[in-house]
């Protein structure tokens, strides 16, 4: 079989105490997606739904169940899922593109998106997420096409799943898959598998399908991504790629990692976490979650691509939050290209209104050198500012739910 295509889609990090600074959670992920494909952020409540009610997904559909949580996604404007997002009950997930020797097939399933979705909606704490999402790849499998084009881009899925406690590294392979705990430090995902040795859970027939394939022999120590992929595992964390450079920017900050730490990395360009070119990082995310229970989570996201030249706002899940239209996307119902088949003969205009604005803002920044310094100068002042609102409320255990309703819906500079 031939080696995977260049791996090109996405990086997510967390960092835990003691790596990360005071009792918090820090999460981040930017999410590399074809350059002109846009990114909504939205809210959806918790709902209450009929028994066994079907639940339409992005191709399939799925038995929903009776209580879904209130959760906060960014993901690509034409689809069900999402790249990324957090619950009410301070659940992060991200998602990686990953190639291995399973091949991938045609069938359209649950995207890895979905099941990002799927797995917020549904747990309440991040290994409750990680059973949901196995659960659901056994019952439905995963598949379809990954972009919005007729031309096919289609993948095998690892996530890193997050929440006040600790975080799991969940990475598939078809319907089989490992999972590793990650309890303190640091840890990253890229676009290859990343589990060695370290297997806290796995697929029951996982290691009798890696020797009926002939991967593994069944003697010598069985290591996933040595076993399931083309990876060389002794040298992942020294060889160039974007693992390795994620890898190396999260220890160069162990022990101080808060929420404008992830930022900074999440915008380093030299390393390529912060993608250019066709693939881009198209939106970007950090959440911090503090491990008292009786403070809030605060998600910042930016619903726009580069986070460079991009804003990190503030949301914080309180009551009755005020709708994000401004970064939310039109619809289209049932004549979205996506839902007709065959899909994808058309791309309709999914742009929201902070993506028109950055557009504007990201012109300027390029034709007027000086003008674009000052605003940028700007938007950092302003995402600084809130940054360190938000520091008061978890130092002063202050949160004006009033004021928290319109945190990211009315954040200022939004049109």
């Amino acid at each position: 079989m031939a080696a995977p295509p260049p791996p090109r889609s996405c990086d997510t990090f967390v960092a835990l105490p003691p790596a990360a600074a005071g009792a918090r959670v820090v999460f981040g992920k930017n999410s590399d997606r074809p350059a002109e494909e846009v990114q909504e952020v939205l809210c959806l409540p918790a709902a209450a739904h009929p028994p066994g009610a079907p639940l339409q997904c992005t191709y399939i559909q799925v038995e929903q169940v009776e209580k879904t949580y209130a959760v906060v996604l960014s993901r690509p404007a034409w689809l069900w899922g999402a790249e990324m997002g957090a619950n009410e009950h301070g659940v992060c997930i991200g998602n990686e593109a990953v190639w291995g020797r399973e091949e991938i097939g045609d069938d359209e399933a649950l995207l890895g998106m979905d099941l990002v979705r799927l797995g917020l909606e549904r747990a309440d704490t991040a290994e409750k997420a990680l059973t949901v999402i196995v659960d659901l790849l056994e019952k439905y499998g995963q598949g379809g096409n990954c972009m919005e084009s007729h031309m096919a881009f289609t993948y095998h899925n690892s996530f890193l799943i997050a929440d006040r406690k600790e975080a799991w590294v969940l990475e598939t392979s078809g319907k089989y898959w490992a999972a590793e705990k990650v309890e303190g430090g640091v840890r990253n995902i890229s676009n290859q598998l990343s589990i060695t040795t370290k297997i806290d859970r796995e697929h029951p027939e996982l290691r009798e399908y890696a020797k009926s394939k002939g991967w593994w022999d069944g003697e010598k120590e069985f290591d996933f991504a040595a076993t399931y992929s083309y990876v060389n595992t002794a040298r992942m964390t020294t060889s160039r790629g974007r693992y390795c450079e994620g890898y190396k920017l999260l220890n160069k900050h162990k022990g101080s990692i808060t929420s404008e730490i992830m930022m900074e990395i999440l915008r380093d360009k030299e390393s390529g976490i912060n993608m250019e070119g066709g693939f881009m990082t198209t939106g970007s995310m950090v959440s911090v979650l503090p491990q008292d229970p009786s403070l809030p989570c605060i998600h910042f996201f930016t619903g726009t691509p580069d986070p460079e030249r991009s804003v990190f706002k503030p949301f914080i899940f309180v009551p009755n939050i005020t709708p994000l239209f401004k970064t939310s996307s039109p619809t289209f119902g049932h004549d979205d290209p996506v839902k007709k088949q065959p899909r994808f003969q058309t791309k309709p205009d999914r742009r929201h209104e902070l993506y028109k604005k950055h557009e504007s803002a990201a012109v300027v920044m390029e034709t007027t050198k000086e003008k674009g310094k000052k605003m940028l100068a700007q938007m950092r002042k302003l995402e600084k500012q809130k940054i360190s609102e938000m520091e008061s409320i978890l130092q002063n255990r202050c949160l004006d739910i009033n004021q928290a309703v319109n945190l990211f819906s009315k954040y200022p500079g939004l049109p």
